[in-house]
């Protein structure tokens, strides 16, 4: 295991200087799920839920988040991302609703925390919207698939992870 960054010589909390780093095409991919009943899930699909279009909302509350990153997690850079996608997915299997974002930038310092930001809030967005209907929701498997760019270069999970 690497050196811990984000400690100094005497254990203390710092940010990471990223001044002398090369500017590099940087993109990191996340992935989650959010379990529901079959009938919420059915109300969302069907357009009837009395919120309305509740995965419109959680896309947008997830590119919000992507953006506000440095706000919510003390030691991260504020970021000029330059693009962020948010993908949900109904799956009747799980059932739920199956969340993906991929973010991307120019700049000295990567984008997991960003792209895991997205795809939580986005969860966390839909549980608020529909917690009015069903309470027994459940959260997970949040995950980073993939990270891009940077002196470490190119990770992907192993795709049997």
């Amino acid at each position: 295991m690497s050196e811990l960054t984000h400690l100094d010589a005497k254990g203390a909390a710092r940010m990471v200087d990223v001044t002398d780093k090369s500017v590099t095409e940087r993109e990191a991919r996340a992935e989650g799920v959010i379990h529901m009943a079959p009938e919420t899930l059915a109300m969302i699909v069907d357009g009837e839920h009395p919120k309305g279009d509740v995965l419109a909302v959680a896309r947008v509350a997830a590119i919000m988040a992507a953006k506000k990153t440095h706000d919510l997690i003390p030691l991260c850079h504020a970021l000029n991302l330059t693009s962020v996608k948010v993908e949900l997915v109904p799956d009747d299997t799980l059932p739920g609703v199956r969340i993906e974002a991929r973010c991307k930038l120019a700049g000295q310092t990567g984008v997991e925390m960003e792209a895991l930001t997205a795809v939580s809030v986005a969860a966390l967005t839909l549980y608020d919207m529909c917690k009015a209907v069903d309470r027994g929701m459940q959260i997970g498997d949040i995950r980073l698939l993939e990270k891009k760019g940077g002196r470490s270069g190119h990770w992907k999970v192993d795709s049997g992870a």
